[in-house]
């Protein structure tokens, strides 16, 4: 097969309907972190609550980084009503929605500086909702696409991860520009509206089709002959074979050596990420040239990029894609510490934004590729979950710390340069996991 008939495939490949599902679903991943993280910085911000105290709202996000705990529900137990008519997956999703509509239109009527703990609970709760929504979400991506079609995989990633962004960054847009005018409290309306539309979308997709109950059903024979008795089998299968399940399929120490390069990984991004707003803002960027770069062009960056990263991904495989990715994060955090020494200076601003949302969406395609080839098909929400929140875990609850390290350092080049530093370690341990891959992936495409 020739180069250029290679590339054409690839593109080909992207059009599928149900690659359209996934990227609307997508949005309405991206869309909570908006309504609890940059657009409630930049009120907290506004309404003058410290550094520390905004670094500690964003602990609630912890929620993201704990769902796999509740992740096994989302796999094996039916709603009632709503699950029969939507399918098992559609109706955790929309269950979901309608908790974050109700709460931002709460959060909508609040005066976050008055009632920061009102505002706090409202806000956890639409963390729970959305980490709980994710679940269901990546589960239905990979229900969707199974491995038989190993190829379409970094297509599906792509989608969902340009789904993601753009819930994420046009609904942050609109909010950052129309702040000031407006008023935040106007923006939590709009932002509910777009929670309706988004769940209007959720009636309109299809379910897709799985051996998912049938596996399930025969782990739970397997295991009502170990415990003899049907409620602890449903237990058991629901709450230890997922993991069971893992760890037998990659060997112990292959699946240790996993999750901890899992965990390793995005930390540097996530450090400068909890601290990117008050950095623009602290380094003299208006709200408006905030709304615009680094949400608007952001946005077009990222999607540009999500795309190439993923033709990449199929081209070259996924081991290559995170070792370009790794290294290209690195160098991204370091030009934050070049606008550090600089100041506001809005073109070096925009190389950086583009930088950085290249190394995001490039390294984000290979990592999403990554954790999907690593999930078995009777529990794909669950593994998924479990590999995904320890992604979350050193993210969110290591980078609570960002705000003290920023202090605690007091200068800003230095904390980027840090944040660079933190990926060496993650790329070490892929390099150490390169054969095993090799072997996976050879046996998933005999398959």
């Amino acid at each position: 097969m020739s180069h250029s008939m290679q590339w054409k495939t690839a593109i080909k490949s992207y059009m599928d309907k149900r690659l359209l599902w996934v990227f609307m679903l997508g949005c309405s991943s991206g869309f909570p972190w908006v309504l609890i993280g940059s657009n409630m910085s930049g009120w907290l911000k506004d309404a003058g609550l410290t550094r520390a105290a905004i670094g500690y709202f964003g602990s609630v996000f912890a929620v993201y980084a704990i769902n796999f705990m509740w992740a096994p529900l989302v796999d094996r137990v039916k709603l009632p009503f709503i699950g029969n008519k939507l399918g098992q997956r559609r109706s955790w999703i929309f269950v979901c929605q309608a908790i974050v509509f109700f709460c931002t239109l709460q959060i909508a009527g609040l005066d976050p500086s008055k009632n920061l703990m009102l505002t706090s609970m409202f806000a956890l709760a639409i963390a729970t909702a959305s980490a709980t929504q994710d679940v269901a979400i990546d589960a239905f991506r990979i229900d969707t696409f199974p491995k038989s079609e190993s190829t379409k995989m970094p297509q599906a990633s792509a989608m969902a991860v340009i789904g993601w962004w753009t819930g994420y960054s046009l609904p942050g847009y609109l909010a950052f520009i129309n702040a000031d005018s407006i008023g935040w409290n106007g923006v939590y309306y709009g932002m509910a509206g777009i929670v309706g539309l988004l769940m209007v979308f959720t009636l309109l997709v299809g379910e897709p089709k799985t051996k998912r109950d049938e596996l399930q059903h025969e782990a739970e024979e397997r295991h009502n002959k170990l415990v003899g008795s049907k409620v602890a089998a449903w237990f058991t299968v629901t709450v230890i074979e997922p993991f069971y399940d893992f760890f037998n399929r990659n060997g112990v120490k292959t699946a240790c050596t996993l999750l901890l390069f899992v965990f390793l990984f995005k930390i540097g991004e996530a450090f400068l990420g909890r601290m990117s707003i008050t950095f623009y803002k602290e380094i003299g960027f208006s709200n408006e040239q905030i709304g615009y770069y680094s949400k608007l062009i952001g946005w077009g960056a990222t999607v540009f990029f999500t795309l190439l990263g993923s033709l990449i991904n199929v081209r070259f495989g996924v081991v290559k894609g995170l070792m370009i990715g790794g290294v290209a994060m690195a160098a991204s955090n370091l030009m934050f510490a070049l606008i550090a020494n600089v100041g506001p200076n809005e073109h070096l601003f925009l190389a950086t934004i583009i930088v950085d949302n290249f190394t995001t969406a490039f390294s984000t395609v290979a990592f999403v590729s990554f954790l999907t080839i690593l999930t078995g098909e009777a529990f794909s929400a669950t593994q998924y979950a479990l590999l995904a929140s320890l992604g979350n875990l050193g993210r969110t609850t290591l980078a609570s710390f960002s705000g003290e390290l920023a202090d605690y350092l007091n200068s800003w080049p230095l904390f980027f340069i840090l944040t660079a530093v933190m990926v060496i370690p993650s790329l070490i341990m892929l390099l150490m996991l390169k054969g095993y891959f090799k072997a996976l992936l050879d046996k998933h495409q005999s398959s």
